[in-house]
């Protein structure tokens, strides 16, 4: 799968190869908002011409836990205190292994923003076991 040189040039599949990287890099340049359709079927901003619906924030995202929500869950935890897998992935957090931290409690959560929160919570606990 190496790129090489040949007399008269790079061959058609290596120049298909090196657009196909090419437009990959591009896509992971900083200006990664999203652009208007350009209504042709092939290119970078393939795809029939549509106006984009603001979509309103859901609640879950907007709302906090309420006081007693968080005094009930603060008494679990020392009840409790924490699950098996939260406990290996403290380890793995402590190892420096961090991406597979976040693959495990991915699988665990379903979804990545839960993962995301789990992992800070769960860093943050780490942390302040190590001042004390």
């Amino acid at each position: 799968m190496s790129v090489v040189w040949r007399e008269g040039g790079f061959t058609f599949v290596d120049e298909i190869r090196i657009f196909w990287i090419s437009s990959f890099l591009n896509l992971l340049s900083p200006q990664m908002a999203p652009q208007q359709k350009s209504g042709i079927a092939v290119g970078l901003n393939k795809g029939h011409i549509t106006t984009r619906r603001e979509l309103k924030q859901k609640p879950s995202t907007r709302q906090g836990a309420s006081k007693r929500t968080t005094f009930v869950r603060n008494i679990v935890r020392e009840v409790a205190g924490f699950a098996p897998y939260e406990r290996r992935v403290m380890e793995l957090i402590k190892n420096s292994k961090d991406k597979r931290a976040k693959k495990l409690t991915k699988k665990r959560l379903g979804t990545f923003l839960r993962s995301k929160k789990k992992i800070d919570e769960l860093t943050n606990v780490i942390a302040l076991s190590r001042r004390s």
